[in-house]
């Protein structure tokens, strides 16, 4: 499959991605602060669904028998107590369609429930959810799968500024990759004015800055902080949610990423749309992505990524010493 940058898959995936940002910045400005003073995940619950919501109804317009693989389903919303919830994601999802019914709208999240075919599209409507509701980093993260190859990654990232380690109250960076055809990144307010992506060329293992998950159980930091003395790396990793750590990578911002097993979840095997979008980006931008073994994550299996072990995604110059540290660590 061989997509140009004006392709209509092209068009609907950065479209999609934007308008779901859009819905979960108002979801976070509307309810998250109070929220977080409440230990309350209620926001980052509705903006899961109205997020997957729109997508799914952008999906149904562009490529209606185009399958989608996302992380949520509405089973809960569908129960008696699920009406107070499912009330208030169909007014975050009208205030963009205008006419959707509650029915409607919980037929756009099972959407969602698609199996993994020839072609299909994977979602995560929210990368990072701690960091939604800390008003840290997350991301929107949607990707094209065709016969078991990422043809399109997009991440749309509110807090990532100007594709940096910036947080700030800027418009938020949408980076976009395409197969063959290279990433970039545009600020995600107003007219797109797209900026060609490219790893470091950093080749000295103990100059690499190493980005790992802000979450201890989403990763290993014993592992982690080993790998950087195998490496000879110095400085403190940088501890940051969501895919958002793909688009520093690929900017140049970072050299390592590495997603250990946790040592509470130690068979715990990747799902799609967690690396989809991000691997393409990383890898059109020059840098390399494989799993903990070196081998090619593998799209083929499903909903989770049930032949690979972890992640590593690097400027490509640094990976083979990333994956013999790793393995002298018995990471």
């Amino acid at each position: 499959m061989i997509l140009s940058f004006d392709a209509p898959e092209v068009r609907f995936a950065v479209q999609a991605a934007q308008l779901a940002a859009s819905v979960v910045q108002r979801v976070q400005k509307d309810l998250a602060a109070r929220a977080l003073d409440k230990g309350d995940r209620s926001p980052v619950t509705v903006a899961d669904f109205a997020s997957q919501a729109v997508v799914a109804a952008l999906l149904e317009r562009a490529f209606p028998n185009d399958v989608l693989v996302a992380e949520e389903d509405a089973a809960t919303l569908r129960t008696p107590q699920g009406e107070p919830l499912r009330t208030l994601v169909t007014r975050y999802v009208r205030q963009h369609f205008p006419l959707a019914s509650g029915a409607q709208v919980l037929d756009w999240i099972d959407r969602g429930r698609g199996d993994p075919g020839e072609r299909f599209w994977t979602l995560d409507p929210i990368d990072g959810t701690k960091g939604f509701l800390r008003g840290d980093q997350y991301a929107v993260a949607l990707a094209l799968v065709y016969r078991g190859r990422v043809e399109i990654g997009v991440l749309a990232c509110p807090h990532l500024q100007e594709a940096r380690m910036m947080h700030s109250s800027g418009p938020g960076t949408l980076a976009l990759a395409v197969y063959g055809l290279g990433a970039w990144w545009s600020d995600m307010k107003g007219t797109l004015v797209w900026e060609p992506l490219q790893v470091s060329r950093q080749g000295d293992p103990s100059q690499a800055r190493i980005l790992r998950s802000f979450e201890s159980g989403h990763t290993n930091a014993d592992q982690v902080q080993a790998l950087a003395e195998a490496l000879g790396v110095t400085v403190e990793p940088v501890c940051l949610d969501s895919q958002a750590k793909y688009v520093l990578l690929a900017a140049g911002e970072g050299e390592i990423y590495v997603r250990l097993l946790s040592p509470q979840k130690p068979d715990y095997k990747e799902k799609i749309w967690d690396q989809a979008a991000g691997s393409l980006i990383i890898q059109e931008a020059g840098g390399q992505v494989t799993d903990l073994d070196g081998r090619p994550l593998n799209f083929r299996t499903g909903r989770s990524l049930t032949d690979n072990r972890g992640v590593v995604a690097t400027n490509g110059v640094l990976h083979r010493a990333a994956l013999e540290a790793l393995r002298r660590i018995g990471a």
